[in-house]
């Protein structure tokens, strides 16, 4: 399992267009295949960045994923939507393993 770590720079006067972004993926990433931890926007501190988190089993089926998304009705027009409202002003998109695994429960005395 590897997990997508998308950190947006985002135009922090249009927070409400990324959040509808976030929220249209929330419906379309599952649908094509990913499982979607989330996407975060701002809250406190910098308002500038945001988030877009989830697994995907390999980058094989990433790949797949990506044309199913590509073909997707919700998945093309919100392409289009960032496109033409421009609030997203830099993508960076970073896939990591879990090293930590597995979590040790503490034990208590």
């Amino acid at each position: 399992m590897i997990t997508c770590f998308i950190r947006y720079e985002i135009d922090p006067f249009k927070v409400d267009s990324f959040d509808e972004y976030a929220r249209n993926w929330g419906q379309a990433i599952p649908r094509c295949g990913a499982d979607l931890i989330g996407y975060y926007s701002p809250h406190e501190g910098s308002s500038t960045v945001a988030y877009g988190v989830y697994n995907i089993k390999c980058l094989a089926d990433y790949e797949a994923y990506r044309e199913r998304l590509r073909k997707d009705p919700l998945g093309r027009s919100n392409y289009e939507f960032a496109k033409r409202e421009q609030f997203i002003r830099r993508e960076d998109r970073i896939f990591l393993r879990l090293a930590s695994a597995p979590h040790e429960e503490l034990i208590r005395p």
